[in-house]
């Protein structure tokens, strides 16, 4: 199953069972998930975490 294939599932969720207000949470979550990623081991990373 790709990635891809998996996107498309979660919009059709989201649109047979009319939760759109899901989105902004879900890409939140995802923006929040990568920033981490990313600045694990940067200079930038004490400056993130501080934030939480």
């Amino acid at each position: 199953m790709s990635k891809a294939n998996i996107l498309v599932e979660y919009l059709g969720f989201l649109k047979a069972r009319k939760k759109w207000w899901i989105l902004p949470i879900g890409f939140f979550l995802m923006v929040l998930g990568l920033l981490i990623v990313l600045t694990e081991g940067s200079a930038i990373a004490p400056f993130i975490y501080a934030l939480f």
